[in-house]
Parts: structure tokens; C-alpha cells; sequence
């Protein structure tokens, strides 16, 4: 009877509005109840009762009220919701549907319904499906969550789980473009010069298919050098506007996830058409310049449009081999191959001496290659090093990217430039806080010069440890696209606009076709728009969210026995925080995080310090950013993909101060 009381209830909503109201963001916790975290850092506890009527994330406005004489937080106003659309698995509870959210925070199981032409009997306990959120406990009369499932992903047990369901998650495409019937080519109005005589090399991975790039050197007797860079064509293939432009631009990128690839473009322009094989003919865009014999670029910059052919198809780690060893066990080029792979290999140490120098260089970091049984189970993960091939194309490509990028500034003021701003504006007091405390050579006016930040990079390098770097990088901006000409400092370089992988980016695409009117004088038949940076940035924050989803759920794969063996691992620092620190282990590369009471149990011994990117023990620092150390994984977290390990080493208990009586007792 009292609840229907209208009296009570505008007496109860007179009282709601004298109260006072917080907006913030909800965090969950495993025991039921909750937080209200306000922008200001006030946090506000939530009873499980009202917790229900949010989820983890969502951004609300609560009433804060006295309970109990505590403080609590009852949220009534949705102001975001955290999701909307989600990846979840089935839960049959009482024989009626129900979707388990894929997140670390969202455990509850959603009322839920298939959209209408969706079989529901087609739907089993465990199976992966995409779903939407369709009603919240805040909003109208709702009083509890409900989704509708819009598509069911695969099956519980299927082993390519991992692939499928990071590629609905982050709404991406799962198969390559549909084949045409055929492909021509189009009139450009270009005229390709005949260099299919000339002895062109590419340098791939062996399991290389879409081969883009192919060089030819000439090493002059002065020590200097002439590279022909010849990049495959496909906008010969693909006219602006068109359905396959389109879809180009929509996937942005090739998607390379562990253990596969799926194709920007459809395979029989990637992997054959277009792909620079051996011995066979291909329309390409070339530039050529001559590099001095202290690694300068020359002002004889030369773009045009060729037919190569590849003589040589040649796989990295023989070329290193060759060049690091004298030979290569089972395989040796012929001498024309060898005076192309030398006089490359000469340009290739000019010009990295020269950015050394000049520019910046980053250090050498491993790759880690995830191997597959045939049925998608893992079976290793190799470290590939970079070793001399791969620097001798990496220099190639950049010089290649540079060139570019000046004729377009010259000729267009245009193009799709990636550029980076050196420090966020921002943090660069904090910044100068920490290299002035170690005594660092530079003063706050030379860090916002290309000149002065670069110079900071290589005296960063040159450091005995990483910690300075590693802490310094929290610091910068972030690499963008734009389509102005703008410097790019963490690379130290005036300009840079790629058109190196036109088969993989279509930023690349852009600037062929850019190009393309530089050799013609016609008009450019596409031009960026203020969009073009946007787009592609978002393209590759998507596409490395998924190739890091793929891979963790990988590793908690190879890794689960790892517990058990109590397997040691030397692991690399790269992230703190007051919860703990991350680290990457170096046989593997695979992050693992290390709770602060897994260092040491005992709050008032340990202190995990974010701000200075230090954990100190007893008041003494014992970890560092960059340190390397030795630990075990202590848990496989499978149903969120985490690992969590500890250090090895263990912090005794600091001995017992003596008393006065003690000590006099000792006397």
C-alpha cells in the first residue's frame, strides 16, 4: 500500500532533489559492489543493490547520500553508455537466452533475444556472438539490461576462435576483397620506361608473398651511389572512385594478424599481379637519386614509371648470413646478384651512418612469430632478430619515403605525411623537470626544434640505461597522418610521406597517384582530404588492437603449462604503476603483469610510484622503467587472456630494530 503512495513518492522525489549529485564513471569489483569515480578524483562507494542498475564504465549521474553513516552514491541519470555493441559468449540459464560480455570487468550474464532471422536453436552454450545492448535500467521504464543477438560468431570450441572473434570485436573484415573476372590496366597517360634488363632484387621473408618493393644499385668508384627504388603499381589496376578504390579505403590496411594475413587488396592483384616475382614482368613507380659517400641524399631526385623484372627473389636471413658470416650454407647468388647485394649493403651503411648521426635510429627490437600446427594450435614462437638484410631495405624504404615527401612539399605543398610533434606541449615542463635532474645537456627552447629533439634522441641512445628513454616517452606526442608537410622528430627528418607499400596501405595508394601527376604534369586524379589522417589513424589503432588481441590469447595458449613448470623468464620492465608493473618477456614477447603484493605483500614496505616509474622497497628503489628481470608466471587468466607472474626474487623481512634495553644488554 505504500508503494503506490503518490504522497510518498513526490515526498521521496522532493528529497532527491536537495541532495547533492556527482557525475562520474562507474567501476565494478568482484564482490558485488561499486565505485563512483568523479573527474576530481573523489570516489564514492555504490551497495550492490544499485549497482545492478549500471554496468562498468558507464558514465552517470548519481544522488550522494548518507547511509550507515557512510557515504554512498545511487546512480539515476545514464549519461554514456560504456557499451552498446559487444562481443559476449551464450549462457543458457533456465533454458532461456543469455550473453556473457568478453571483458575483464563485465561478468553478469544480459537477458538477450536473436534478431529477427537469426535461429536461436542454432545458438549452444559457450558460442561466440556479437550482440547490442537494447535497454538500461536508467533509461525509461526499464528495470533490468536486455541485448538482442545480432550475429552469432562461431562455435565454443572452434580453435580459430581467436582470429574471428578479435576481427567482429574491433569490426573488421575477415576474408579478403571478392575477385574480379578480370584486370586491366588503365590509360594514365604514362610512359614507362623498358628496365627489365637491369638486375632488380627484392629481400622478403621467406613466406612472403605480396613482394612490393625491388632495388637496383649502382656503387660508384668515389664511394657514392645511384638506387633505383621500384614499387609495385596497382593504382594501374584501380581507377579513383571505383568499387574496389572504395573498399581499398574502407580497410585502409592489410590486417596481419599472428598466424595470417588478410589482404587490403583481393590476392590476384597482392600476391600475383602486382607482387614483384621473380622473372616477371610488372608495371612499377620508380624513383632514383644518388646518396654521397657520407650517406647525403642528392637533389637529383627522379621519379617516373618502369617496367622492372625481378632477377633475384632473395629471403632475409640468407642475405644476412651471406654478409654477416662470408656464405650462406646452401645457397650463393651468382656475381651479378652479389655486386647488387653489396653495393646495396654499401648504401645501406652510408645512410644509416648518416642518420645515426644526423637523425635518429631506434634500436634494434626482435620480432616474435607465432608458429601454427595445422589445425591452429601453437606450437612455438620464434624470435626473428633484425639483422643486416633488414636494415639494408629499411634504408631503402626510408630513403624512398623521403624523396617522396619533398617532391610533393615542392611540387603540391600536399600529400599523406606522417609527422610527429616531439614532445606534447603539455608535458614538456615535466619533461625538462626529469632531464635536468639527470644533468642532461639541453635546455626547454632546443626540444621544440627538429635539430634539438633529435640531438636529445641520440644522447638518450648513447645512455647506459633505458630508464631515462622509457620514462621520457610518456612524455611525447603521438606519430599522426596529415595531408601537410609537417617534420616528423622521433625519426628526426624534415619530411616523410610512404608510397613504399601501395598493395598494403592506401595512404600509399594516395600518393602514387600523387606522384604519378609529378610525372605526367597532368592534374592529380586524387588528392587527400581533411579526413585522410583521421581515417588512416584509426585504421591502424584498430588494427594493432586486434594483433595484440590475437596474440595474447595466443600466448595464454602456449603458456598454460607454464605455472605448473614454474618456468623462469627474463622479463623487461615497460610500464608502472601504483597496482604494480608490466613487463614483456624477451623469450617470447608476450606482457605479463606483476601485482604490487606479488613484489612484496606488505603495503606499507612497498611503494609502486607511476609518476616516477620506480618501485621502491623499504623506501629504496629496487625496480626501475627498462630494468630486466627474472620471474615465473604465477597465473593464466584464459577467460580474459592475462598473465600475471612475479619476480623471482623474494625481499626477506627487514631485520628487527634492537630496543635501548637491548642494546645496553649487548654492551
Amino acid at each position: 500500500m505504500f508503494q503506490d503512495n503518490p504522497l510518498l513518492a513526490q515526498l521521496k522525489k522532493q528529497i532527491q532533489e536537495t541532495l547533492p549529485k556527482k557525475e562520474g564513471s562507474i567501476k565494478a569489483t568482484d564482490r558485488g559492489f561499486g565505485f563512483l569515480e568523479v573527474d576530481n578524483k573523489e570516489s564514492f562507494f555504490i551497495p550492490p543493490n544499485y549497482m545492478k542498475n549500471v554496468m562498468h564504465g558507464d558514465r552517470v549521474m548519481a544522488v550522494i547520500r548518507t547511509e550507515k553513516e557512510r557515504e554512498v552514491a545511487e546512480p539515476q541519470e545514464l549519461i554514456e553508455q560504456f557499451i552498446t555493441r559487444f562481443i559476449g559468449r551464450v549462457k543458457l540459464i533456465r533454458d532461456r537466452l543469455h550473453v556473457v560480455p568478453d571483458h575483464p570487468q563485465l561478468k553478469d550474464a544480459i537477458k538477450a533475444r536473436p534478431v529477427k532471422g537469426l535461429n536461436p536453436e542454432l545458438l549452444k552454450e559457450g558460442d561466440w556472438v556479437v550482440a547490442n545492448m537494447t535497454r538500461h535500467p536508467l533509461v525509461g521504464d526499464n528495470k533490468t539490461f536486455f541485448c538482442e543477438i545480432k550475429e552469432k560468431i562461431t562455435d565454443s570450441n572452434d580453435k580459430i576462435a581467436p582470429w574471428w572473434v578479435t576481427l567482429a570485436r574491433h569490426d573488421l573484415p575477415n576474408a579478403e576483397p571478392a575477385p574480379q573476372e578480370s584486370w586491366s590496366m588503365l590509360e594514365e597517360g604514362l610512359e614507362r620506361e623498358d628496365l627489365t634488363e637491369l638486375p632488380f632484387i627484392t629481400i622478403d621473408g621467406e613466406s612472403t608473398k605480396d613482394m612490393d618493393d625491388a632495388i637496383y644499385t649502382v656503387a660508384k668508384e668515389d664511394g657514392s651511389f645511384e638506387i633505383t627504388i621500384a614499387i609495385a603499381d596497382p593504382t594501374s589496376y584501380i581507377e579513383v572512385g571505383d568499387k574496389m578504390d572504395k573498399e581499398a579505403r574502407e580497410r585502409g590496411f592489410t590486417i596481419y594478424l599472428p598466424g595470417r594475413n588478410i589482404p587490403m587488396l583481393p590476392r590476384e592483384l597482392s600476391d600475383e599481379l602486382c607482387s614483384l616475382l621473380e622473372d616477371e614482368k610488372r608495371p612499377t613507380l620508380c624513383c632514383r637519386v644518388s646518396i654521397d659517400k657520407d650517406g647525403v641524399i642528392q637533389d637529383d631526385i627522379h621519379f617516373f614509371a618502369a617496367w622492372i623484372k625481378s632477377q633475384a627473389r632473395l629471403a632475409y636471413d640468407n642475405v644476412s648470413d651471406l654478409l654477416e658470416n662470408g656464405e650462406c650454407e646452401n645457397w650463393a647468388p651468382n656475381d651479378t646478384i652479389l655486386e647488387q647485394i653489396k653495393a646495396l649493403h654499401g648504401f645501406a651503411n652510408a645512410r644509416s651512418a648518416w642518420r645515426a648521426a644526423n637523425a635518429v635510429v631506434f634500436p634494434d627490437r626482435p620480432d616474435y612469430r607465432f608458429e601454427l600446427s595445422e589445425d591452429n594450435d601453437v606450437i612455438a614462437i620464434h624470435t626473428d632478430p633484425r639483422r643486416t638484410a633488414n636494415r639494408m631495405i629499411e634504408e631503402a624504404m626510408i630513403t624512398a619515403n623521403i624523396c617522396a615527401g619533398r617532391v610533393l612539399q615542392d611540387k603540391f605543398g600536399f600529400g599523406v605525411y606522417n609527422y610527429h610533434n616531439g614532445f606534447n606541449p603539455e608535458k614538456l615542463d615535466t619533461a625538462m623537470d626529469f632531464l635536468t635532474e639527470a644533468e642532461a645537456p639541453f635546455e626547454k627552447e632546443q626540444l621544440l626544434t627538429l635539430e634539438g629533439f633529435s640531438a636529445l634522441r641520440r644522447w638518450l641512445n648513447a645512455q647506459d640505461s633505458t630508464y631515462l628513454d622509457n620514462r621520457l616517452r610518456k612524455f611525447q606526442a603521438y606519430s599522426e597522418v596529415g595531408n601537410k608537410p609537417a617534420a616528423h622528430y622521433a625519426m628526426g627528418l624534415d619530411v616523410y610521406a610512404t608510397w613504399t607499400s601501395p598493395i598494403r596501405k592506401y595512404g600509399d595508394m594516395i600518393n602514387h597517384r600523387l606522384l604519378k601527376a609529378v610525372i605526367s604534369g597532368l592534374e592529380p586524379s586524387q588528392t587527400p582530404d581533411d579526413t585522410v589522417g583521421e581515417e588512416i589513424a584509426m585504421h591502424r589503432r584498430n588494427h594493432r588492437m586486434a594483433e595484440r588481441d590475437v596474440a595474447d590469447w595466443l600466448y595464454v595458449r602456449l603458456l598454460k603449462d607454464a605455472v605448473k613448470e614454474a618456468t623462469v623468464f627474463t622479463a623487461e620492465i615497460f610500464d608502472i604503476n601504483r597496482a604494480g608493473m608490466r613487463v614483456r618477456l624477451l623469450e617470447n614477447g608476450a606482457a605479463a603483469f606483476i601485482p604490487a603484493p606479488l613484489i612484496l605483500d606488505n603495503k606499507e614496505r612497498i611503494e609502486c610510484n607511476g609518476e616516477l616509474g620506480i618501485v621502491n622497497i623499504d623506501k629504496v628503489k629496487e625496480y626501475q622503467l627498462g630494468d630486466q628481470l627474472e620471474v615465473n608466471i604465477a597465473e593464466v587468466r584464459t577467460a580474459t587472456r592475462q598473465l600475471v607472474a612475479k619476480p623471482v626474487k623474494q625481499f626477506p623481512a627487514p631485520a628487527a630494530e634492537n630496543t635501548p634495553a637491548e642494546e645496553s644488554a649487548e654492551a
